[in-house]
């Protein structure tokens, strides 16, 4: 089973690109680049968002290697008042944040027969220590 380390790997080298080159557009450093791709180390959601951005690819594939339906260009990005203000509250920097918009979006994508609720400030405080408590456990299991 491919890992994030190899779907980057993989991805760059389709691009032609260094290590150097990703890093630079993803803002990371190569060292780090290079741990992430030879498995050496975990990627944080943050980092994740920049490498993902930057290879034009989903979360979700770089993360778990399902393929996502996507537009061509994403459009401007909406985000909800209730998040604002609770990424102000949480500290959250605005990748971070985008990066919480996503996780939502795709958890909703999934039960897309579901009506769409109206989230509270609570509600994304709630998602966010729900999923950094997730990869926290994730990462403690891998150790």
């Amino acid at each position: 089973m491919s890992t994030p380390g190899d779907r980057i790997r993989e991805a760059r080298e389709k691009m032609s690109w260094t290590q150097e080159q990703l890093a630079d557009k993803a803002q990371i450093s190569k060292g780090f680049l290079s741990d992430v791709e030879n498995n050496k180390r975990n990627v944080s959601a943050d980092n994740a968002l920049k490498i993902a951005d930057a290879l034009g690819f989903s979360l979700d594939y770089l993360m778990r290697g399902e393929q996502v339906k996507q537009e061509s260009a994403r459009g401007p990005v909406s985000i909800p008042a209730e998040l604002s203000r609770a990424a102000e509250e949480l500290g959250l920097t605005y990748s971070e944040t985008l990066t919480l918009l996503d996780a939502h979006e795709a958890v909703v994508a999934r039960r897309s027969t579901k009506v769409r609720k109206h989230r509270t400030v609570d509600d994304w405080k709630n998602l966010h220590k729900a999923i950094k408590g997730a990869y926290e456990n994730a990462s403690k299991t891998r150790r």
